[in-house]
């Protein structure tokens, strides 16, 4: 009896240890995700769904683990571990930001900056809380949870349990993907900044033409009308270019940004 209970003392052991490792980089990466890792989301439900992805994930994540049970010493991969997460999970939330910045180019060039702003945790223009959250809505929409799963299980290919890539390629990875988000941030709120550009110098040209016409007070409805006329044409299709954004880069992580 005493054998047995050793044995399977052993096993649950093992099982436990595999499990906080893997809780580990979920915590961090479920902490960062685009719609789990937001600030409006409650501490608990974070905690929830960081548990259940451990559970569902351990057994397929269980043989990426066991070098971490052959290890003596002080357990460093602790913070590896958190580390890797985090890191992981910042490299998606700046598909966020890339969101909220091009919110903010739109924002300021059709004049509705201040428009409803600060509805989120940090003050944000109206048109950067309306892009972010219909972003996140047909996201999961499609399936982002299973490609998060997908993309999780397949760092562990890329950055083995217990380690930790290469300073540079840390670096240049991180580099690129920041470049990438305000690539993107400019390409969604292009539409917005081609027309506030063509719609000043219109008003420019009229000002000259007519000194005595108050074109500020006819401009600026006219202005505000027609950003909002063009952020319901132009925001479906940013949107599918954001969501693309964000599916090619979980299924590629580590290549170059489409």
């Amino acid at each position: 009896m005493t054998d047995l209970l050793a044995e399977l003392l052993h096993s649950v052991e093992g099982f436990l240890l595999a499990g906080f490792a893997l809780l580990l980089r979920i915590g961090g990466l479920v902490s960062l995700a685009p719609g789990f890792g937001e600030t409006s989301l409650p501490a608990r439900i974070k905690t929830v769904v960081a548990l259940g992805l451990t559970l569902i994930l351990l057994p397929a994540a269980a043989p990426d683990l066991e070098p971490l049970a052959g290890r003596t010493g002080p357990p460093f991969w602790i913070a590896t571990e958190i580390a890797t997460g985090l890191f992981l999970g910042l490299g998606l939330r700046v598909f966020v930001f890339a969101l909220q910045i091009a919110g903010t180019i739109a924002a300021q060039a059709t004049s509705l900056s201040q428009l409803l702003g600060g509805m989120g945790g940090e003050p944000q223009p109206a048109i950067g809380n309306l892009l972010l959250i219909a972003g996140i809505a047909v996201l999961m929409s499609f399936d982002y949870h299973l490609h998060l799963v997908e993309f999780l299980l397949g760092s562990y290919r890329v950055i083995p349990a217990g380690g930790l890539p290469a300073a540079d390629d840390l670096r240049q990875w991180g580099l690129t993907g920041i470049a990438h988000a305000f690539s993107l941030a400019f390409v969604l709120a292009a539409p917005f900044v081609v027309t506030g550009l063509i719609y000043n110098v219109a008003l420019g040209a009229i000002n000259r033409a007519m000194p005595q016409l108050m074109v500020a007070f006819v401009g600026a409805p006219a202005l505000t009308a027609g950003g909002l006329i063009l952020l319901a044409i132009a925001a479906p299709g940013a949107i599918v270019i954001w969501r693309e954004a964000v599916l090619s880069f979980l299924s590629d992580p580590f290549g170059a940004p489409r």
